[in-house]
Order: C-alpha cells, then sequence, then structure tokens
C-alpha cells in the first residue's frame, strides 16, 4: 500500500448545552452531534519526508493545521520512523462550527493507521485524536452520538430519523474562544432539554427531536446573521432552525427533500454557501487505497 484516501463527514451539533466550566478554563459541555454528507476528502501517501498540501484553500499548512497535529501525534504515539505526504481537499467551510479541521486530523488518523499497518483500534485512534481536538473523537466515530466533558467523552446513539438539513454558512466566521468568553459574559436562558432529546432519539420522532434542537451559544456568538437565516429557513417549513456548534453556520430540518431545496433557494442570494445534506451513518472511512 502506497497511498490511502479517507472522506471525513462534517458534523452539526444537534443540541449543545454548557454544564460548567472547568478549572484550566474549558467549558464542559452536553451535546448530542450528527454526522452529515459534506466530506473533507484526505489523501495520505507514504514518504521519507514530512509535507502537508490544501490545494485551493487559504487555511495554512503549517504545523498549526489540525493535520499536521493529527500526524505528528500518531508518529509519536506508535514510535513509527515514518513520512507522510498529506493532501487535503477542503470542502468544509472555516470557522463554522461544523468541525472541518477535526475532519481532516480523524482522516489522517484512519488513514495513517491503514498505510503503515499500525491496526490501532478506534478506541485508540479516539484517545490520540482528543489530544488534537476535542471534535476529533467524534470524526472517527461519526453517526449520532452524546458528546460530555469537552466533548471527547462520546455515546453512541440511536440513528437520526430521516431528514434533510438544509445548511446556510454566512460570509463571516465565528471565533470559538470569543463565543465562550461571551456566553460567561451573558449566560443563556435557551437551553436543551438533553434528556427529552435523547428519548426522541430511542423513539425516532423527528418532531420531538426538533422541539428540543438548542444551542446555549447562540445568543452569545455574536454571528449577525443567525436570526435572518432561521428566520428564512423557518418560512420555508423548517421544523427548527438553529447554529451548529459556536457557529457561524444555521442549519434548519426537514421531513422532505423538495422543501430543503427550496430553502436552500431562498438563501441563495444573499448567503451562496448553502447545501442541501443528510444524515451519514459513519466517521472517516477509507475509500481508496493504491
Amino acid at each position: 500500500m502506497r497511498s490511502v484516501t479517507v472522506l471525513a463527514p462534517a458534523k452539526l451539533n444537534l443540541t449543545l448545552d454548557i454544564t460548567g466550566v472547568r478549572p484550566d478554563g474549558y467549558h464542559t459541555v452536553d451535546m448530542i452531534m450528527q454526522a452529515v454528507s459534506l466530506y473533507e476528502r484526505v489523501t495520505v501517501r507514504k514518504s521519507e519526508g514530512f509535507s502537508l498540501a490544501l490545494p485551493g484553500s487559504n487555511v495554512p499548512a503549517n504545523e498549526h493545521n489540525t493535520a499536521w497535529k493529527a500526524a505528528r501525534a500518531f508518529l509519536d504515539e506508535t514510535g513509527l520512523l515514518a513520512g507522510a505526504a498529506i493532501t487535503v481537499e477542503k470542502h468544509v467551510p472555516v470557522r463554522a462550527g461544523m468541525a472541518g479541521g477535526s475532519a481532516d486530523a480523524a482522516a489522517v488518523l484512519v488513514a495513517l493507521n491503514a498505510l503503515y499497518g499500525a491496526r490501532l483500534p478506534e478506541e485508540a485512534l479516539c484517545a490520540i485524536g482528543a489530544r488534537v481536538g476535542a471534535d476529533v473523537p467524534f470524526c472517527i466515530l461519526g453517526g449520532t452520538a452524546r458528546a460530555t466533558g469537552i466533548g471527547e467523552r462520546l455515546e453512541r446513539l440511536s440513528p437520526c430519523p430521516p431528514c434533510f438539513f438544509t445548511v446556510c454558512m454566512p460570509k463571516g466566521g465565528i471565533s470559538t474562544p470569543q463565543a465562550y468568553a461571551r456566553y460567561d459574559a451573558l449566560g443563556t436562558d435557551d437551553r436543551p432539554d438533553t434528556a427529552a432529546a435523547l428519548a426522541a432519539l430511542c423513539r425516532g420522532d423527528l418532531p420531538a427531536l426538533c422541539a428540543q434542537m438548542k444551542n446555549a451559544l447562540s445568543f452569545s456568538s455574536a454571528g449577525r446573521d443567525t436570526a435572518p437565516i432561521c428566520r428564512i429557513l423557518r418560512e420555508h417549513g423548517a421544523a427548527a432552525a438553529l447554529m451548529t456548534g459556536s457557529g457561524a453556520a444555521v442549519f434548519g430540518v426537514f421531513e422532505r427533500e423538495a422543501a430543503a431545496t427550496a430553502a436552500r433557494g431562498a438563501l441563495a442570494a444573499r448567503y451562496p454557501r448553502a447545501w442541501v445534506l443528510s444524515p451519514d451513518p459513519q466517521g472517516a472511512r477509507i475509500v481508496h487505497t493504491t
């Protein structure tokens, strides 16, 4: 095997609640996360040296990149004296709350594990990923999951009921540290009932699940476009409309694809970056080897 190509899905937060702050300043959370059908495509090739390329992207290809960090963490953990040439084809928007960078890291870990025959189990890959970023373990796991702690503790859940997500990314991104700092200053009364959301998932009850789709960071994110996008989505029949993560992407939930597509069309004139997506039951996975 000389190269491995991995697809890694983006994520949406169906719910997001903040449960506390640790002594180190990190916030603890309780979230229901869902993988969706928008993918980063990452190819890793065997190499004597180490390189990272992100063609067509403005994301820096340096040691601060999550793909770079993941590769270094994997090689340090396994003790492999090996190199890697990594190419990331980015499709998930940056600073969107959709875990694009974490998906890149997850893809690199899955690819290196196969490329060099390390055979680490999923649990071990998730442990390495947690050192790179809190969302990386979920991007390895995928599907529908509850995330607690700082986001690294995962519990597989019943699959999300069939539906369609119209996801819209406004022009500007949101700073996650700033969103949490504003939350600390402002707080919120808009919290999900996570227990009710979990019960709805178990029943496969999409309307009841949508009723609990709330994001405790929505008020503090300072995303100027969140409210108008949510309004357009609801006007076109979205059963729920909310921000994902710390923003800036916003999504609506639809039972019918035609309605989701119509909502995307209504957003297009003002917000050209919009997609109609569906739940993905998997995480990062190999799609090609040579």
